[in-house]
């Protein structure tokens, strides 16, 4: 809330909706001019949200938007937004979505294997994953994507299985990943399935495409001045909001030994956080989900 300088009359924009605890926040700074926006596909989440921010210190009644942030230009236009002054990314699932375990994002409770976070336009879900991919192609996106070592092992024991029997439940896919995943190996890292549960949710929602296509989005909405904030839990997320920063910062492609730019491309952000942002002991302590977060912020720059 600090980075992204929120102020009475600021248009805010909230690209990850979920329940609506960073908006809640936002309203009472941005009051009483401000203009609230957020944007989820969970209808789940949109309606949870829209009763926390009933009662609002704000003059207007907050625009939600239901839609997946890598459509954020219709979005945006749908909803006639001429621009935006802070915009803010909490990327990964909502703590709602996990405390539902028939939404099968838990390792922790027994769900088919789901993972859609708009199941009324998704088709692709977490069970025809696993049930169709070959073994090499179930591989890469546990390694891509989770960043899981013994990929190649368990998509094995999953092609295995699935011979005999479809996998269709978390449960299911749990014992699986025990199975596959050496004991000596199972005893630090967190939970075993941690890093597979993470890469089929990737999967099943295109998570690095859409992120990428929002961030652009994102940016070319932003107000000179204005600023993005992009809350990330995993490595690739984080590399992919580094590099589009960069790129943003320092878009000429000219070769390095020319001695004057060209290509006539300028700077579109200022990178504020060198190094990302991550919580301290006593934030995680209040909230175990927040270890592994690491925030960026940017300032978009005045336009020539």
């Amino acid at each position: 809330m600090e980075a992204l300088n929120l102020h009475d009359g600021t248009v805010y924009l909230d690209c990850t909706l979920g329940g609506a605890g960073h908006s809640l926040e936002a309203a009472t700074r941005i009051a009483p001019s401000g203009t609230l926006i957020g944007v989820d596909q969970d209808d789940m989440a949109l309606e949870a949200a829209a009763k926390r921010l009933g009662t609002t210190p704000l003059d207007s009644e907050p625009i939600l938007l239901k839609g997946n942030f890598g459509d954020l230009d219709d979005l945006l236009l749908e909803a006639r937004i001429p621009g935006i002054d802070a915009v803010l990314f909490d990327l990964g699932v909502s703590s709602p979505q996990f405390d539902f375990p028939e939404r099968g994002f838990s390792y922790r409770e027994d769900a088919p294997l789901d993972m859609r976070m708009d199941p009324s336009t998704q088709t692709l879900n977490a069970a025809e994953i696993i049930n169709t991919y070959n073994e090499a192609d179930l591989a890469r996106v546990l390694r891509d994507y989770g960043d899981e070592k013994w990929a190649a092992r368990i998509a094995r024991f999953v092609c295995d299985e699935r011979r005999e029997r479809p996998v269709e439940t978390t449960f299911q896919l749990v014992d699986l990943i025990k199975r596959a995943i050496p004991a000596k190996a199972r005893r630090t890292g967190g939970h075993p399935a941690k890093r597979t549960f993470q890469a089929l949710r990737v999967e099943v929602n295109h998570e690095m495409d859409v992120l990428r296509q929002g961030l652009d989005a994102a940016i070319r909405w932003l107000n000179p001045g204005g600023k993005i904030a992009v809350i990330s839990y995993q490595s690739l997320e984080d590399k992919i909001v580094k590099e589009v920063f960069r790129k943003m910062q320092d878009p000429c492609t000219c070769p390095p030994d020319f001695p004057m730019c060209v290509c006539g491309k300028k700077p579109v952000l200022k990178v504020e956080t060198r190094k990302p942002i991550t919580p301290s002991a006593k934030e995680i302590e209040r909230n175990q989900r927040a270890h592994s977060a690491r925030l960026r912020v940017a300032t978009k720059l005045e336009t020539n």
